[in-house]
């Protein structure tokens, strides 16, 4: 039992920085790379698909404060992750630290957890890119079959009950994921690259929304039933749904799109294929974070002060907000900006699942290598020196998931996992830096010991914001999660047997 709070010392996870081996990622990415790792991730289903539904829902036009919110809590964890990042600059992000300041159990189920939120997460992204490339085929006539578009079943919040839709399969989600896959197992240098292109598109549309929505923002929008005097925070709404406003709705708002902030704890699980971890590291996760959070609020102002907000409860806001700018441009601006927008939007939230797939799959190659998962799943491919076995196998697993679930339930229970993970971030910062302070950090955390507890206290108070139901899907998958390490992990651990020798 004494495994379960054995730590990796940060000397032994150095050594496995510094190794440059056959056995090892190949490093390839400078501090640009990062960071568009980082906005490749995040500006990407927040954005293109939830931004319509969390206002909707939950905030109205204040889900611009539900952004702030979350960039806020955001902030403080990013702080932490580029302490941890340049000190333990191995792939792992958030279980890899958590493994050197809290023990190799709360390190499983922080990498469980991290399992959720990637998984899931590219699995919520082919759901919204399916949306979008539905939109963009209708723009020029083609309409692809309903019981292919949408998952065979969705989780009514009221009745607390899943309902049958029709559908068969989101077969489009499917597709992108499995190319992603494939681009994914030929090597992160090559994904990397692709992603940078994808990056400059999907900024430029973005940019061009923004730019074009801003003069033409009016509170008019505001006005709705819910909502007669037009307020920029819509009064609280008691009853069974989602929707709330007040101050509870930008909480449960903030709840909802944090799923969007994920992209640099996925800069994170690159560490081990950085060129210079130690600077680059922090760049790539707080200029990452920086750029996207300013980039969400402006957006979600624009939309909401364009759109009635009760008209976003769709998988395309965006494409409804250009909609609405058609009175003020003319009619050529109108007829190229929508099929480029939503052109934008596929490529950025195909960049997001390629992103979020890179982060799962180190995840499962460094537990591997700490022998809590089967030693297969960290196998590099001889050429490639990427981890191709658990990238085909999660891509596979991935896509099936894609095909079977909606965006809605997949989106809350990335976010809580998401969550989670950041509040064990901040924790695991403050320990180390009590237990030792000593150690080289290239990277320190201004007033780490008021900064690391407000991020872990700001990460719990948005959890608060999300559905019991949401809680109760959390606790089940962690209870998996346990079991698997009591009966695998805990008995085949590189560090338990070498304490048990």
């Amino acid at each position: 039992m004494s495994s379960l709070f054995a730590r990796k010392s940060i000397d032994q996870l150095q050594a496995e920085a510094d190794d440059s081996g056959e056995n090892s990622l190949k490093r390839t990415l400078g501090a640009v790379g990062l960071v568009s790792l980082g906005i490749g991730a995040i500006i990407g289903a927040g954005i293109f698909v939830l931004t319509g539904e969390a206002a909707a829902d939950y905030a109205g036009p204040a889900i611009t404060l539900s952004f702030v919110l979350g960039g806020i809590a955001c902030a403080f964890a990013g702080l932490c992750y580029a302490e941890m990042s340049s000190t333990v600059p191995v792939a792992g992000s958030a279980y890899t630290y958590s493994y050197a300041t809290l023990g190799e159990f709360v390190a499983w189920i922080i990498g469980w957890d991290l399992i959720l939120e990637y998984s899931l997460g590219a699995m919520a992204v082919g759901v919204g890119w399916s949306e979008y490339i539905a939109s963009l085929l209708q723009s020029f006539g083609v309409h692809l079959p309903e019981a292919l578009m949408s998952a065979p079943f969705v989780f009514n919040e009221q009745a607390e009950a899943w309902e049958a839709t029709g559908a068969y399969v989101n077969l489009p989600a499917m597709l992108i994921i499995g190319v992603v896959t494939i681009l994914l197992a030929i090597g992160i240098e090559e994904s990397a690259k692709a992603n940078s292109i994808i990056v400059v598109v999907k900024v430029a549309i973005v940019l061009a929304f923004i730019i074009l929505g801003f003069a033409f923002v009016s509170s008019q929008n505001w006005i709705t039933d819910a909502n007669p005097n037009g307020n920029f925070i819509p009064p609280a709404i008691d009853g069974d749904g989602p929707t709330r406003f007040g101050w509870p709705g930008i909480l449960g708002g903030a709840g909802v799109v944090f799923f969007a902030y994920i992209g640099f704890d996925a800069v994170s699980t690159a560490a081990q294929e950085a060129k210079n971890p130690q600077r680059d590291m922090p760049i790539g996760i707080l200029g990452s974070l920086v750029v996207c959070t300013i980039l969400y609020v402006l957006v979600a102002y624009v939309l909401t002060g364009i759109v009635p907000y009760d008209q976003l409860n769709t998988g395309a806001p965006i494409a409804k907000g250009i909609d609405a700018l058609q009175p003020h441009y003319p009619d050529w601006l109108i007829t190229v900006l929508g099929p480029a927008v939503k052109i934008g939007a596929i490529a950025g939230l195909s960049s997001v699942i390629l992103v979020m797939l890179l982060a799962q799959s180190r995840i499962f190659y460094t537990m591997s290598k700490d022998g809590l998962l089967p030693a297969f799943v960290g196998k590099l491919h001889p050429r490639f020196r990427t981890p191709f076995l658990t990238t085909i196998l999660t891509g596979v697993a991935v896509m099936i998931g894609a095909g079977l679930f909606p965006i809605g339930v997949l989106a809350k229970l990335v976010s809580i996992g998401t969550l989670f993970a950041f509040f064990l971030v901040c924790v695991g910062t403050l320990v180390l830096r009590i237990n030792q302070p000593k150690i080289d950090r290239p990277f320190k955390v201004p007033m780490l010991f008021v900064v690391a507890p407000l991020g872990a206290l700001a990460t719990l108070f948005i959890m608060t914001g999300l559905e019991w139901g949401t809680w109760v899907r959390l606790l089940i998958w962690m209870g998996a999660g346990v079991a698997i390490y009591f009966v695998y992990g805990m008995r085949n651990s590189n560090l338990g047997k070498a304490s048990a020798a």
